[in-house]
């Protein structure tokens, strides 16, 4: 710095106990977020509490010293949390602290408006540099609007602050006070998660993030899970509401880049982080990562104009609808809005985008269900049934676009855990939800994931896997698809009509007695089953009947062929002794395709009928 600044620098000079002071009584005092809060303020705001009586503390997350929450201050502070955290959570819901929930993008606007004034800003930055620009560093969201907005404006200087580019500067003129400080910041901790079921989650999410995607993903176990999930993964971008040490293996890696980013290209985009020494070390001075305000950053706007931006949020429970809960467990306030409203809508309008909610299907030990019938009494909604697009879970995933109450009440029921999986059918029938004769048969019975697959069939990914109950409608459209002739060969009659009742019987179906396999196509973002086949299990002889289906448009590519193979590895996996089939004598077609099994076939001729039998052991 020169020696003007240098001179102003030094007058503005203060211990941190004289800066606390400036502050007075009665006004509204924010604190800086996170790892970003100025831990040598907050100290002396305690040293000093009784020269601050009646003052309000405005803070989202913090990490520290949180004594302005505790009864025996409450003549001195009163808190209003936009974001709730572990250290506050139980002072907010025994009404010694406040609760303002908002949308982290709209935060700005309250400072601006004066719905919430800033009185004073307590923040912390990096020392300023030549030109006299100091630097928020890991805390820039609703940090830098706070001090924009603010009358008083008291700045922890801490050269272990890392510098980075974007909207993350402030000037030292616009600064009142500065107390030089030299500690570490603060490190985020991972709070404890149900570890076995990250990494399932985990696996799940990162199979609906497509090369070249841009990420919104969190903190925590399941977010790290995700990433871990990503190596195999090309040109990721970043656009975040916020990130932590997760990030680090998979940018060195060269897996995010930013290359496909068609807004900040190459840029890792975000209003702050939390983290690891390690983290604060690597992003100090990297030109890759940007820092902007939360109303910038969380911008429904700005967050679309990244193509296939996939956000990933968390949720404390999901009911049959698709309301999503994720600040409150009944009538207790448990964490906040912060930026996931912003970020699903957001996301939801990108090109390509997928808005995801991720969380375990339990609680509190496996005893408590996360898929409810309905939210908690007291409940509310943060995510709505209309914003909704992906639920994930250990057990899967559930695509909600387009889909109607029926449809989303039995994919979300398919991935809750399986001990809750008849209770909420239950319940989704008690409702009118679902048909009254929906089958529990998908819903008690395993589904055995490792016979899911990816087929290449006419230069075109074919997806097998077991039948979920899901699939009713794609089952349905398939057979309105079928000219006459296929549906005469399939169903040895003219069939007119495949309702609901017959309908489940091939979709709804327990794994064991009864298994189908369909071929499903994706043609952009929309399933369409091809092709299936299924078996019947008779137990007592220990034969299975089986049966195939192929759109025509499909026919004579070896579909029939593939599946068949498929059939007949799961059922000697499950010792069954044989195939049997009944087909009409001209259709020579699928008794062709019994025979290139090259397994021992049996054929009798009654009438215009083959009674065929297919040892599934002769070879």
């Amino acid at each position: 710095m020169d020696e003007t600044l240098e001179k102003e620098y030094r007058s503005k000079l203060l211990t941190a106990d004289e800066a606390v002071l400036k502050i007075g009584p009665g006004r509204t005092v924010f604190l800086g977020t996170a790892c970003g809060e100025p831990q040598a303020l907050v100290r002396s705001l305690l040293n000093k509490s009784y020269a601050i009586i009646d003052s309000e503390v405005m803070q989202t997350l913090s990490l520290g010293l949180t004594f302005y929450a505790e009864d025996k201050f409450m003549d001195q502070f009163r808190l209003n949390a936009f974001f709730i955290g572990p250290n506050v959570r139980a002072a907010v819901n025994d009404g010694r602290a406040d609760y303002t929930p908002v949308n982290l993008s709209d935060i700005e606007r309250l400072f601006s408006s004066g719905l919430k004034p800033v009185d004073v800003a307590l923040i912390q930055v990096a020392p300023p540099d030549q030109d006299g620009y100091c630097n928020l560093g890991v805390s820039v969201d609703i940090t830098k609007a706070a001090a924009m907005h603010a009358d008083l404006v008291i700045a922890e200087v801490n050269p272990n602050m890392p510098r980075l580019g974007g909207d993350s500067r402030l000037h030292m003129r616009e600064i009142d006070y500065l107390v030089e400080s030299d500690q570490p910041l603060i490190e985020y901790v991972g709070e404890n998660e149900p570890s076995r079921m990250a990494p399932r989650i985990g696996k799940n999410v990162a199979e609906l993030i497509p090369d070249g995607a841009t990420i919104q993903v969190g903190y925590g176990a399941i977010p790290d899970s995700i990433l871990s999930y990503l190596t195999d993964k090309k040109d990721l971008g970043v656009h975040t509401e916020m990130f932590s040490d997760g990030i680090i293996d998979l940018v060195e890696k060269g897996v995010i880049n930013g290359k496909k980013k068609r807004f900040h290209n190459g840029k890792v985009v975000s209003s702050f982080c939390m983290g690891s020494k390690r983290l604060y070390d690597f992003i100090n001075n990297n030109e890759m990562f940007e820092m902007y305000p939360s109303s910038y950053t969380n911008d429904p706007c700005n967050i679309a104009r990244n193509n296939d931006m996939i956000a990933i949020n968390s949720a404390l429970e999901v009911d049959l609808t698709g309301q999503v809960c994720t600040d409150q467990i009944g009538h207790r306030f448990y964490s906040g809005i912060g930026g996931q409203a912003d970020f699903m809508r957001g996301a939801s309008r990108s090109r390509g985008g997928k808005a995801v909610i991720a969380l375990p299907s339990t609680a509190q030990h496996y005893t408590v269900s996360r898929i409810v019938p309905t939210l908690t009494a007291g409940g509310g909604v943060t995510t709505t049934r209309g914003d909704v697009q992906f639920i994930v879970t250990e057990f899967g995933v559930a695509d909600l676009r387009g889909k109607s109450i029926m449809e989303r009440a039995l994919a979300l029921i398919g991935i809750s855990h399986p001990r809750f999986r008849a209770e909420l059918l239950m319940h989704a029938k008690s409702m009118h939800y679902v048909y009254q004769d929906q089958l529990e048969a998908g819903y008690v019975g395993v589904y055995p994931d490792h016979y899911e697959t990816i087929k290449v069939v006419a230069d075109q990914e074919i997806y097998i896997r077991p039948a979920k109950p899901t699939d009713e409608p794609m089952l349905k459209d398939l057979f309105y698809s079928f000219s006459r002739d296929t549906v005469y060969q399939r169903f040895m009659g003219l069939k007119r009509a495949m309702p609901h009742r017959e309908l489940q019987r091939i979709v709804n179906i327990d794994y064991d007695t009864r298994m189908t396999i369909p071929a499903i196509v994706n043609e952009d973002g929309v399933w369409t089953m091809v092709a299936f086949a299924m078996y019947d299990l008779d137990k007592r002889s220990n034969t299975a009947e089986i049966s195939f289906a192929v759109r025509d448009s499909w026919q004579n590519k070896r579909l029939g062929t593939m599946l068949m193979d498929i059939m007949v590895t799961i059922a000697k996996e499950r010792k069954i002794k044989a195939f049997t089939a009944e087909l009409l004598a001209e259709n020579m077609r699928m008794l062709d395709l019994f025979y290139r099994t090259g397994l021992k076939v049996e054929t009798r001729l009654v009438a215009d009928t083959y009674l065929v039998t297919i040892d599934l052991w002769s070879k």
